[in-house]
């Protein structure tokens, strides 16, 4: 207690001193406290400016890493796409399309008149000539009608000869006054009266007539017969409230007609006149050749395709109708295609479509398809050798974003 007590004394005795001495000298007493203030004035000034260098650090680094972790979420946010290169196939100098063959001329026959069969001449394969009798039916029912219509044709020809010679007689006796003109008019009409029913009946003799002559079925043209559907005996039915059945089937094969479709992108290679070539598989040595006849000169908007008729001279009969067969097109320019996996086609609305990625930008190209290998296909506009193709496109892939190619592009499989 005693030291403490000392202590304040020994302080404020020391103050009083101060006190003194800066009354009688402040000029030195400035002189001794000015180092010690502006050492205190560097050191706040240091400190403050530590604090604003820690601020400024804590702040740098948060915009530092906020900016890292928007980098990286626009990194994550554009989808990585694995991509193809095409491979580049050789010039297309012609195309193969399948067709089936058709006789030029292809009937069937049926019979005009009902009856029986009496009999036929021919059966299926045989060569017939146009007009050769094939078949005889019997036709009891008409040839009654045509004798009644003959009957009563005969009965309107006397009728009109009387009416005839009474309308003459008329005429002559009314010029005298001994009959009154309406008589004889009467005459007169009655005479056009029985010549429009003889007339009428010499109709329906004819029609009957006609009907008889059916009795014989006719080739109707030069060919073979491919069907024979009834026999000695069977009923044949005519009548309208029927379903009429087929007796024969007549083909001419000696040209035969194939069908086939182009897709559109080769649609030049079809002129009239062209030649083609065909290949059957009973065939393997051989080829038979032909022309483009004609074609529909409209593309079928289901298909895109064009329908072509190809026409084939065929003198023995070697090509047989309904054949299966390849028809060889000669182009006339070569066209040149690529092959790319079947996993990189989109199928939507627009049509069949590719992903491209170009400038690190997805581009959707339209592709046109030659040929479908299975895994792959030929693609014959649309692509370049070029082009980077992405392989499995995802649903929601549209033009114009950004993408990256997660490794190296590697050549297209082919077939």
């Amino acid at each position: 207690m005693t030291s403490s007590n000392e202590n304040v004394t020994s302080t404020r005795q020391s103050e009083m001193i101060e006190a003194q001495v800066m009354q009688s000298n402040p000029d030195g007493f400035h002189h001794r406290t000015g180092p010690r203030r502006r050492n205190a004035i560097l050191l706040a000034t240091a400190a403050l400016a530590a604090l604003a260098l820690m601020i400024y650090s804590g702040i740098h680094s948060r915009v530092i890493a906020e900016s890292r972790l928007k980098q990286r979420t626009e990194e994550a946010a554009i989808p990585t796409v694995a991509v193809v290169f095409p491979r580049e196939g050789a010039p297309t100098q012609e195309i193969v399309l399948p067709g089936n063959t058709q006789a030029f001329s292809d009937a069937p026959i049926y019979a005009r008149t009902s009856g029986y069969l009496k009999r036929w001449y021919f059966d299926i394969g045989a060569h017939v000539q146009r007009g050769q009798l094939l078949a005889e039916i019997e036709t009891p029912e008409v040839d009654q009608q045509l004798q009644q219509a003959q009957a009563d044709l005969n009965t309107a020809q006397a009728n009109l000869n009387i009416a005839k010679i009474t309308a003459g007689r008329w005429q002559d006796l009314v010029s005298t006054g001994s009959v009154s003109q309406q008589e004889t008019d009467q005459a007169v009409s009655n005479l056009s009266a029985v010549k429009a029913s003889a007339e009428s009946s010499a109709a329906n003799v004819r029609r009957l007539e006609q009907l008889q002559s059916f009795e014989k079925i006719y080739a109707p043209f030069d060919g073979i017969i491919t069907t024979r559907n009834t026999d000695i005996g069977a009923l044949i039915d005519a009548g309208a409230t029927t379903q009429p059945r087929e007796l024969f089937h007549v083909a001419a094969i000696r040209t035969l007609r194939v069908f086939v479709s182009v897709p559109e992108v080769y649609s030049r290679a079809t002129r009239s006149g062209a030649p083609a070539t065909l290949t059957l598989d009973e065939f393997p040595r051989q080829t038979f050749h032909g022309t483009l006849a004609r074609n529909a000169n409209s593309i079928d908007i289901a298909s895109r395709t064009l329908l072509v008729e190809v026409d084939v001279d065929n003198p023995t009969g070697q090509l047989l109708p309904g054949a299966y067969v390849f028809v060889h097109l000669k182009l006339p320019d070569e066209t040149r295609s690529v092959t790319i996996p079947s996993n990189t086609l989109i199928f939507r609305k627009e049509g069949l479509q590719v992903g491209v990625v170009r400038n690190g930008k997805t581009e959707l190209v339209p592709v046109k398809v030659n040929r479908d290998y299975g895994n792959s296909v030929e693609i014959v506009s649309g692509l370049q050798p070029t082009d980077a193709v992405i392989v499995d496109p995802s649903d929601s892939l549209l033009a114009g974003m950004s993408v990256r190619v997660n490794s190296k592009p590697t050549a297209g499989s082919g077939q």
